[in-house]
């Protein structure tokens, strides 16, 4: 899928840094996209969009998985 999308796609090596410095990043690496700092266990909407980055973090504010496009 990431394929479509232009630009950076995947950030695997921010697992383990804070939510929103994450967020940061990404938009930095990838202008195209909004990141979205979310809850571990929050509901989203299904839908994939070459604009947005999930950042999935705990409770402490730390990404648990890597962000990706969709």
């Amino acid at each position: 899928m990431s394929t479509i999308c232009e630009g950076k796609s995947s950030w695997p090596e921010l697992v383990g840094a804070r939510g929103d410095a994450a967020a940061a990043t990404i938009e930095r690496e990838n202008p195209r996209v909004d990141a979205i700092v979310i809850r571990e266990g929050s509901f989203v909407t299904a839908d994939f969009r070459c604009d947005r980055v999930r950042v999935w973090v705990n409770s402490n504010r730390v990404v648990v998985r890597p962000p990706v496009i969709g």
